[in-house]
């Protein structure tokens, strides 16, 4: 007589939400740093998909994206504000401060990420946490 096969464990229903594992230290690093950089090429698109997919992976690729997606959205509404201003003569000057903030910043922000540091960049708003 054969005994029978060990019961399988109950699957979760279809569309259940399904804990995603946490990530290794090297691979957040490698995530929040990719992220600061992306800010550069696709202004707040990147940190915004960066954020939305890896919020859940652990403390700090959620800090530093959130970092990112808010700094690049302070550029944002400055680069609204700077196009707006050009009518006046003074946005030519914000928009490159902009630029120039936006290049620099990402780029300390991508380092320190590296690094394994936390980073919060200067003059942002939070929108997101």
């Amino acid at each position: 007589m054969t005994t029978p096969p060990p019961p399988q464990p109950p699957q979760p229903p279809f569309g259940a939400y399904t804990p995603v594992p946490p990530m290794r230290p090297e691979d957040e690093k490698l995530w929040a740093t990719l992220t600061h950089l992306s800010g550069i090429f696709t202004g707040w698109v990147g940190p915004l998909v960066a954020y939305l997919v890896l919020r859940d992976r652990g403390p700090f690729v959620r800090a530093h994206t959130a970092a990112a997606l808010n700094f690049q959205l302070t550029m944002l509404i400055a680069s609204i504000v700077g196009a707006i201003l050009i009518l006046i003569g003074i946005g030519l000057l914000i928009l490159l401060a902009v630029y120039v903030l936006l290049i620099v910043i990402a780029i300390i922000g991508a380092v320190k990420a590296n690094q394994g540091q936390w980073y919060n960049p200067p003059v942002t708003i939070r929108f997101v946490s």
